[in-house]
Parts: C-alpha cells; structure tokens; sequence
C-alpha cells in the first residue's frame, strides 16, 4: 500500500542526496519569557487560538518562512502558568510555511491546531493519545531509504481532517486541495512534504507525555507568523 502523507506525496532520491553531509543548526537561544501566562514569542492572534482548557502546548518555531528547520518545545500548565518541559531540533515543509496550504505544496501550515490521535507502525509505545498499529502506516520502499522509518511513530496535527480517526485516515472536510495527512513524526534529517519532524526519543516522549485530559494542541509557524 502506498501512504500518502505528510501533506503530499513521497520523497525522491535526489531529497536524500540533498540531505547528505546536512547538519542541524546550532541550538536556538531560549526565549526569554516576559509573561509566563502566555507561550514565549507567539503574538496576539495565535495566543488568542490556543483553548482555555489546554495544558500542553506543542511549539514549533520555525526558522524562517522559506527555511525547513524548526525548533519544537513542549511546554506545560500549571495554574495559569506556562512551563518549558522538553525541547528539540527538527523540521518542517521543505519549502517552508504558508498561511494558506494546498496540497503538495511542500509548505506546513501556519496555526493553531488540536492533537487528539497518533499512530505508527511500531506498536504502542505507551501513548495516553488513541493510538492505532498498521503496517499501512509504512513509507513506500521506492522512497529514499533513509525515510523508511519517518512514520514508526506518528500523531497526527489536526488540519484537515477528522478528529477521533487514525492518521491514515484519507478523510479531508474541507476538501483535497486543502491537503491533509499532516503529522508530528520522526525525522529523516531534513525537510519534510508539510509534516513536523523530531527524533524518535522526542515522539516516545510526546507520545509518553500528551494526554487527552490535558486538551494538547500544536502552535506552528515560522518566526515572523508566530509573532504577528
């Protein structure tokens, strides 16, 4: 079965010699929070989009608006405070982020989302989030070898799609063109078709750590947008 996921179609040989010798940058300075009642460099309009309930927030800041690199924290509530819990290095689209995502575009889109399922071709890892086993979750062979493992452990950002169904399923609301099948999963060293990426220890750890009773939710964007 050929998976169509992360907002597109697969990777190509050439996305695997583009990524050899590539190196992830040197760690992002940690913001300094001014505020700790709000999520450190995200602005008014996205602020406003994360829910009352929420306790656990999933930011990925990008680098730049054309640029695949990302730095993903986890923070946490306690009381009406926000909290760094982990952080890593990763990627997002490899051309970047839009406001306005279409299908293949290799852009991620920019906003706040809900995580609510997860998946993989592993078994369970002891997720508190649904999780659904498949084989059908296996990147296809003709891919890059080094994407073959990208979605051994998936949760899926809800963008377009239905929420309380596994990842794969093809179900798009708002319409194909709008793309869909955007995940956190792991990553292959570079950028991705729209989807987040992280290490496998970093999706054990969300996986592990997001709970349903928590209401977690994704805010995504690249630097200039999570600001405005």
């Amino acid at each position: 079965m050929s998976l169509a996921a992360c907002g597109g179609s697969g990777e190509t040989g050439d996305k695997a010699r583009a990524e050899a010798g590539s190196g992830g940058k040197a760690e992002r300075t940690e913001a300094k929070t001014v505020d700790p009642t709000r999520i450190p460099d995200v602005g008014d309009r996205l602020q406003k989009q994360i829910p009352a309930e929420s306790r656990q927030v999933v930011a990925v800041y990008g680098e730049g608006k054309d640029d695949a690199d990302a730095t993903i924290v986890l923070y946490s509530k306690s009381g009406s405070h926000w909290k760094k819990t982990r952080a890593w290095q990763g990627h997002n689209g490899k051309k970047g982020w839009t406001t306005d995502h279409r299908e293949g575009d290799k852009r991620s889109p920019v906003g706040v989302f809900t995580l609510t399922d997860a998946g993989g071709v592993l078994a369970d890892p002891g997720a508190k989030l649904p999780y659904s086993q498949s084989a059908s979750f296996q990147a296809p062979h003709y891919w890059a070898k080094s994407h073959w493992h990208d979605f051994d452990y998936v949760i899926a950002i809800d963008y377009n799609r239905v929420k309380g169904t596994s990842p794969i399923d093809p179900t798009r609301p708002e319409g194909q063109s709008k793309g869909g099948g955007i995940w956190l999963h792991m990553d292959h060293g570079s950028g991705t078709s729209a989807c987040v990426s992280l290490s496998k220890s970093g999706m054990e750890y969300l996986l592990s750590t997001l709970d349903p009773a928590a209401h977690p939710v994704i805010v995504m964007g690249d630097k200039a947008e999570l600001m405005a």
